[in-house]
C-alpha cells in the first residue's frame, strides 16, 4: 500500500519565546515492512543548524536548532512511503519461546533489557490482568498475545485525546477506556509482567477513525518474538499489524516515540498547538 502523507504541526505562543533544541520524529522508517520513497520537511522560523541523526533506539530523528524569538512555530512534513509486509504469521516462533514468560536467549536478554522492564513498580490490576490471560491463553506466547489484542479492543471504550501523555495503565483499566496510545501502553505493561519485550510505536494508519475523515496520529504496541522479531498489534482495532500503518517511531517508553519534542522559554508564555494531517491511500 502507498501512502502520500501531509502533516503539519503549529505552536504559537501569546508572546515572544526564546525556543530550546527541538527534536522531530517524523521520518517513517525505513526497513523490511516499509520503503521511503520522498521525504521532505520544512521548519518555521528556519532553524540555525538542522541535523538528521540515528538515535539509540535505531530512529531516523532530526535535532533542530534555533536563535531569537518568535510567536510561532511550524514544521510541515511531506512524505510517500510504501508498505511492503501483507502477512501477520510469515515466521515460525524460536521453540523455547513458544511458552511465556519467553526465553531470551544470553544476547537477546541483554540487548531487550530496556523492553522487559515493568511501566511501573505497583500495577495490581495490570498484573491480575495478566495473570487471568496467561492462564485463558494456556500460556502459549502467540494466544496471550492474541487473547490480550481481542480483550483491549472488545472491553475498553475508544476515545480521542490530541495531546498529553499516555495516561497510567492502572487508569485505563479502572476507567475501561482510553485513547490509542493509552491501549498501546497497557498491552506494554501487561506484556512485560509476562517477560515478554514490548515497545511503543507512534505512525500513522490507512483509514480514519472520526467522523469527518478528520484525521490523527495513531499508535500501537510491538513486542519482540524470537524468530519473529519485532512485530505489531493494535488493540485499538483488535489487529495485526501489517500494511495498513505506517511507523514513525519505536522506543521502550512513549515519551523515546513522541513525534516532536522540545522547549521554550519566555517569562509567562502560554504554548498552543494544532495540526493538520493529509493521509492518502493508493493499493
Amino acid at each position: 500500500m502507498q501512502f502520500s502523507i501531509q502533516h503539519k504541526t503549529s505552536y504559537r505562543y501569546d508572546r515572544p519565546v526564546q525556543l530550546g533544541p527541538h527534536i522531530v520524529r517524523l521520518l517513517p522508517r525505513n526497513d523490511g515492512r516499509q520503503r521511503l520513497l520522498d521525504y521532505q520537511c520544512s521548519v518555521t522560523p528556519h532553524p540555525v543548524l538542522q541535523s538528521n541523526v540515528l538515535d539509540a533506539a535505531g530512529n531516523q530523528v532530526t535535532h533542530l536548532w534555533f536563535s531569537g524569538t518568535t510567536t510561532e512555530l511550524h514544521i510541515s512534513i511531506r512524505t510517500r512511503i510504501v508498505t511492503v509486509k501483507n502477512s501477520a504469521y510469515d515466521f515460525i516462533v524460536d521453540t523455547p519461546a513458544t511458552g511465556i514468560p519467553v526465553a531470551y536467549s544470553g544476547n537477546e536478554q541483554h540487548q531487550l533489557a530496556a523492553y522487559r522492564e515493568p511501566v511501573a513498580h505497583t500495577l495490581p490490576r495490570v498484573n491480575g490482568l495478566a495473570a487471568r490471560l496467561a492462564r485463558k491463553s494456556g500460556y502459549n506466547t502467540l494466544v496471550f498475545l492474541d487473547t490480550l489484542n481481542s480483550y483491549l479492543h472488545t472491553g475498553l471504550e475508544r476515545e480521542i485525546r490530541v495531546q498529553g501523555p499516555p495516561q497510567d495503565p492502572e487508569l485505563t483499566l479502572a476507567r475501561r477506556r482510553g485513547a490509542c496510545r493509552d491501549l498501546a501502553m497497557l498491552f506494554i505493561a501487561v506484556c512485560r509482567d509476562q517477560g515478554i519485550a514490548s515497545r511503543f510505536v507512534s505512525g500513522y494508519q490507512a483509514h480514519a477513525e472520526t467522523r469527518g475523515n478528520r484525521r490523527h496520529l495513531h499508535a500501537w504496541p510491538e513486542v519482540y518474538i524470537p524468530g519473529g522479531g519485532w512485530r505489531g498489534y493494535d488493540p485499538s482495532h483488535a489487529s495485526l499489524v501489517v500494511d495498513g500503518h505506517v511507523a514513525l517511531a519505536a522506543a521502550c517508553t512513549a515519551a523515546g516515540a513522541m513525534p516532536v519534542d522540545g522547549s521554550y522559554y519566555g517569562d509567562g508564555a502560554h504554548a498552543g498547538m494544532d495540526f493538520e494531517l493529509s493521509i492518502q491511500t493508493d493499493n
